[in-house]
C-alpha cells in the first residue's frame, strides 16, 4: 500500500506548531524541533518520515529557515513587478502579485509576533494586516507614524481583530490623530533621516516581547530598516508585469561602483505566476538556488 504524502496544509500545519512552541517558551528536547512526521533542524533545514508533496516540499524549504531561528528575526517584504515599482504614480497597487503570493505573505504575518508598516501605507491603502488567507494568529500591528498623519477612520484601529501599536517620534512636531481607544501610544526619540531609527523601533518591540518582525511596507519603511542593517532576511515577491513608471520598491543611497552593491545569497521560488526572492542578508553571499512554492 502506498505512503500517503505529507501535503501543504499539513506542512504549514507542522511550522504553525514549531512557532506555537517557540512562543510559549518550550525548549526542544533534543537537537530537532519534531512536528510530528516533519523536523525543523537548528541549521535552517527539515527532514520528514514521509514522502513530501512538492508543494509541501516548497513550503518547507522557504519556512524552516525562519521557524528554525530562536533568537529575534527580522523580515521585509515588498511586492513588485518586474521593473520594480511597487504601485502606480497614483498610488494603485491592488494586485500587482496573484494570490499564492497574498498567500505566502498571510504565512508571513502568522509566523511572526508582529507586523511593521508605516503610516503613508496605512494611509493608502488602509490595509487589515490579518491572516484571514491562512491558519494562524492575528500578529500586533505597529503603524510608524513620525510625525502623527495616521488616518484614526483606518480599520486597524477599529476592527478589534489584534494589538495595534501607534509608535511617534518625540519633538518632531508631531499631530495628534485622536486614535480610537484602545491603541497603544509609543513614544520615542526622533532621528532626523529615519524619523524614527529601525534599531530603536525593534527595541522597543523587543521590550514588549514582540520578537519576531515583519515588516511589510512600504518601499521607504522597508528601505529603511534595509538600509539601516535590521534586516536578516527579505522576501521580494516579483510579478510579471511592466508597469514602466510609479512607486519604486527599494531605494537605497547612491553607490559609486558595483563593489559598494549588495550581493545577498539568494533563493527563487515559483509562487503562482509570481517570483519569491528569498535574499539572506545575514549570511555569506552564496550561489542563486531556484526551486517553487
Amino acid at each position: 500500500m502506498p505512503i500517503e504524502e505529507i501535503t501543504e496544509a499539513e506542512a504549514w500545519s507542522a511550522t504553525r506548531s514549531s512557532i506555537n512552541r517557540q512562543r510559549a517558551g518550550v525548549e526542544r528536547a533534543s537537537n530537532s524541533g519534531s512536528d510530528g512526521p516533519i523536523h525543523f533542524l537548528p541549521d535552517g533545514s527539515w527532514h520528514a518520515e514521509r514522502p513530501v508533496s512538492a508543494p509541501a516540499q516548497s513550503l518547507l524549504e522557504v519556512f524552516a529557515p525562519l521557524v528554525s531561528r530562536t533568537g529575534p528575526l527580522v523580515i521585509g517584504q515588498l511586492g513588485q513587478s518586474l521593473d520594480g515599482r511597487i504601485a502606480t504614480h497614483t498610488g494603485a497597487s491592488h494586485y500587482i502579485n496573484g494570490e499564492a503570493a497574498r498567500t505566502h505573505l498571510h504565512r508571513l504575518r502568522a509566523i511572526v509576533d508582529a507586523v511593521v508598516i508605516g503610516v503613508g501605507t496605512l494611509n493608502a491603502d488602509d490595509p487589515q494586516l490579518t491572516v484571514r488567507h491562512v491558519e494562524g494568529h492575528n500578529p500586533a500591528r505597529v503603524l510608524l507614524d513620525p510625525t502623527g498623519r495616521a488616518r484614526a477612520d483606518c480599520r486597524m484601529f477599529r476592527d478589534g481583530q489584534a494589538r495595534v501599536l501607534h509608535l511617534q517620534a518625540q519633538g518632531a512636531g508631531a499631530g495628534d490623530p485622536q486614535l480610537p481607544a484602545g491603541i497603544e501610544s509609543v513614544q520615542l526619540p526622533h532621528h532626523p533621516a529615519y524619523g524614527i531609527h529601525p534599531a530603536v523601533v525593534l527595541q522597543s518591540l523587543v521590550e514588549r516581547g514582540l520578537r519576531r518582525v515583519l515588516v511589510e511596507g512600504g518601499g521607504l519603511t522597508v528601505s529603511r530598516f534595509l538600509e539601516a542593517g535590521a534586516l536578516h532576511r527579505l522576501h521580494l515577491l516579483v510579478a510579471p508585469m511592466l508597469i514602466g513608471s510609479g512607486r519604486p520598491g527599494i531605494c537605497l543611497p547612491p553607490i559609486d561602483t558595483l563593489e559598494a552593491a549588495l550581493r545577498p545569497r539568494c533563493r527563487v521560488f515559483a509562487c503562482g505566476a509570481d517570483s519569491l526572492f528569498d535574499l539572506a542578508l545575514d549570511a555569506p553571499a552564496a550561489a542563486t538556488s531556484t526551486g517553487a512554492i
